[in-house]
């Protein structure tokens, strides 16, 4: 990694392990983009922008030049009212109501380690020296407004960690009404964008579309950043595959409103920028007040998109999840598909008893378990054991758990409140609602105004209380629903634009304040399944339950979008009952197990209506996933077979010296007279032997090169089969 700046060229160039990132100062001190891809030893100037006179372009004022324009020259950071028609990436508002603002370049720093962001998530390192980062100071002399660029480089890695700063300077208050993370311009170029949508239960939905003339806006508006649309998209080409192909990776780490804009110009040009989401944004900045953007983490290789995931799986691993990034996580049964919310502690003593027996190692006490909570219609916000289910305290069903041979997890939704509660009785003003207007319900509740401290230090308090009482060691931290009447009753008028980033940021903290309490437990993040799955969380919490579907058809395709940024070792993925709750679909044992285990292995369903032939299957199932555990959780995921566009899925685990592969192969649906497919491995070591658990042996230039031919006969739908491998002398 370095960073150079040459004077003479007035030039900045970053290089990381494999791409070169350039920038240059432009005529009248404009931040120009030259260059993002392919890494490159030196610059001599070859970029330089075409001079073309282009009417209607207005020009840039300090210069007589009539052939450069902002609206057609590639920039870092762009705003309203100085020629740029495009879609500008900052947006203010002064005090005397003008909107125009027109950064310039004022100065820079390059200094060892990263930049610091308060109060939010953010890339880490271990060591000051595995950074390297530069600070670009834009300012608007006459607005009286600084804007800083910030770009870390990190020593182990080609991602780029890119955020901004705004910083009001002026006698007056200001209002911030849009600031992206970064903002690119590509020049013409035929992308491709590969996001990734979906809804509730069916999460992590791959869109590759070609991008046209005109605005593509993807993002949430939901307060989380959604099942609807992740924070995290590709820019590729057509012809791109797992193995071959230029692919731009962009990540948001935030958890909250986003969006991506994408706007190709009338010259082809293409505008790409990712932030906090501009709707109901608006953000009253005083004098000296200063307002930083989340991260994005950005990434270009050349090598596809397996090597793109494999880039972001090592990152998220070692710069972003700080708890627990390689620590093998539990087999865990949870009780709610098995019993939803009619359950007593007899009934959940037997489903753990059975659970011990069949070799799990961690029970789950979902919803249920506080206030009177026996529908989703009431007790949220009431967090105090329910008596009536629980006579002697959760503290005592803890310890019963624990001399059944199995450590202790609960469920909890602290952002949530329902109508009927002693809490909401008690503080209806702590609700987020739009005074005088009767609230919107999801799922029978309100949303709890995490922007006010008094709310969080209350919610906290009740945790505590119950927690410090128990031997546990894993939360499942749930959140279910999106956000409505977003207005807060301590905020002035002015500030009732701040609410939703407001909301995340209390969020974090209390997130903060209960890892550094409970340091030693494992959190897992939900919301409604994947409604909040993002690099923001994983910072966090080092676990996330992808979906609420537990489907093993469903869950192949979730598991496989969701691998192009995040690792296989933070999502939760269950076996559960047939007919299927979401889908009603039915499928074999066999493969539910197999679809599980390729990521962190636990069930949901009533261990104790199980026939004993279902009970030895799962035994065999816990029994192979505990030796091979470590590879799964901390192995290399390679993707082999796409389920969105074929009747097949298939990927595999590769330890990290290629002495074992775990290889994991899915038929969806049963074709008469249908194809016999080859499928090639990946990430073997080429001149080694490797022998099956089926009692053959292929070299890895074979196996990845010719590939063979998987068995074609598999009974009925959703039929899998798993294969291991090992290097002969191992």
């Amino acid at each position: 990694m370095s960073i150079i700046y040459d004077e003479k060229q007035q030039l900045f160039h970053l290089q990381t392990r494999n791409s070169s990132y350039l920038m240059e100062i432009e005529e009248g001190g404009v931040l120009a983009h030259l260059y993002f891809g392919e890494k490159i030893d030196s610059y001599h100037g070859i970029r330089k922008y075409p001079r073309l006179e282009r009417s209607f372009s207005p020009n840039v004022p300090e210069s007589k030049n009539r052939e450069i324009s902002l609206d057609t020259l590639l920039q870092e950071s762009s705003s309203v009212g100085n020629g740029d028609f495009r879609i500008p990436s900052c947006q203010i508002r002064l005090a005397n109501g003008n909107s125009t603002v027109d950064f310039r370049y004022s100065s820079h720093q390059i200094f060892v380690g990263k930049h610091e962001i308060k109060g939010m998530p953010q890339s880490f390192v271990k060591k000051s020296d595995q950074a390297e980062t530069l600070k670009i100071i834009l300012e608007d002399k006459n607005a009286q407004v600084n804007l800083e660029l910030y770009y870390t480089l990190f020593k182990d890695s080609s991602v780029i960690a890119r955020s901004e700063k705004l910083i009001n300077k002026g006698a007056e208050p200001l209002f911030l009404t849009k600031l992206m993370s970064f903002q690119i311009d590509f020049p013409a170029n035929e992308f491709e964008v590969m996001h990734f949508e979906g809804a509730w239960a069916r999460e992590q939905t791959i869109m590759r579309e070609k991008i046209g003339k005109g605005v593509k806006l993807l993002g949430s508006r939901r307060g989380t950043s959604s099942h609807q649309e992740n924070p995290s998209f590709i820019l590729t080409s057509s012809a791109t595959t797992e193995k071959s192909g230029d692919v731009y990776g962009f990540c948001l780490v935030y958890s909250g409103n986003h969006e991506t804009n994408l706007e190709k110009d009338q010259y082809e040009q293409l505008r790409v920028m990712m932030g906090i989401n501009s709707f109901e944004f608006d953000w009253k900045l005083e004098s000296n007040e200063q307002f930083q953007t989340p991260e994005v983490l950005m990434n270009y290789t050349n090598q596809g998109f397996t090597d793109h995931s494999l880039i972001f799986h090592s990152f998220m691993k070692n710069h972003i999840i700080r708890k627990f990034p390689e620590k093998e996580r539990p087999i865990l049964i949870n009780n709610w598909e098995a019993t939803y919310f009619d359950f007593t502690e007899e009934k959940l003593l037997h489903l753990a008893e059975e659970a011990s027996h069949l070799g799990i190692e961690l029970f789950v006490l979902d919803d249920g378990w506080f206030g009177k909570r026996n529908s989703d219609t009431t007790s949220l916000g009431d967090w105090k054991v329910n008596k009536q289910k629980f006579p002697n305290g959760l503290a005592n069903f803890s310890k019963k758990i624990s001399q059944r041979g199995l450590s202790f997890g609960l469920w909890i939704e602290p952002e949530m409140v329902s109508p009927e509660s002693t809490l909401y009785e008690q503080h209806p003003e702590w609700a987020l609602q739009v005074p005088g207007k009767k609230g919107v319900l999801g799922r029978g509740q309100y949303v709890l105004d995490f922007s006010q401290a008094t709310v969080r230090k209350h919610i906290f308090e009740q945790f505590v209380a119950v927690l410090d009482t128990l031997d546990f060691s894993y939360i499942k931290w749930d959140m279910n629903r999106s956000l409505t009447d977003v207005f807060s009753t301590v905020l002035p008028p002015d500030k009732q634009g701040t609410v939703y980033h407001r909301y995340v940021l209390g969020l974090y903290e209390f997130l903060e304040m209960l890892i550094k309490r409970y340091p030693n437990v494992l959190f897992e993040n939900c919301s409604g399944g994947g409604g909040r799955f993002d690099a923001g969380m994983l910072y966090y919490m080092p676990q996330t339950w992808i979906s609420d579907n537990t489907d093993a058809g469903a869950r192949l395709q979730i598991r496989y979008g969701a691998s192009y940024f995040y690792p296989i070792n933070v999502m939760g993925a269950h076996v559960s009952a047939i007919p299927n709750h979401q889908t009603g679909r039915m499928i074999s044992l066999e493969t539910r197990g197999n679809v599980a285990m390729s990521g962190i292995l636990g069930y949901e369903c009533d261990l104790t209506k199980l026939s004993p032939e279902e009970k030895e299957t799962i035994k065999k199932q816990i029994s192979f996933y505990k030796q091979h555990r470590k590879l799964i959780q901390t192995g290399t995921f390679y993707r082999l077979s796409n389920p969105f566009i074929k009747n097949e899925g298939a990927w595999s685990f590769v330890s990290p010296d290629k002495s074992e592969c775990l290889l994991f192969y899915f038929r969806k649906t049963a074709i008469a007279s249908g194809p016999i497919n080859i499928l090639k491995l990946s990430g073997l070591d080429k001149k080694a032997i490797y022998e099956t658990d089926q009692g053959v042996a292929y070299s890895g230039e074979e196996l990845m090169t010719l590939g063979f031919y998987m068995e074609y006969y598999l009974p009925g739908d959703y039929a899998s089969k798993r294969v291991y491998l090992k290097r002969r002398g191992e």
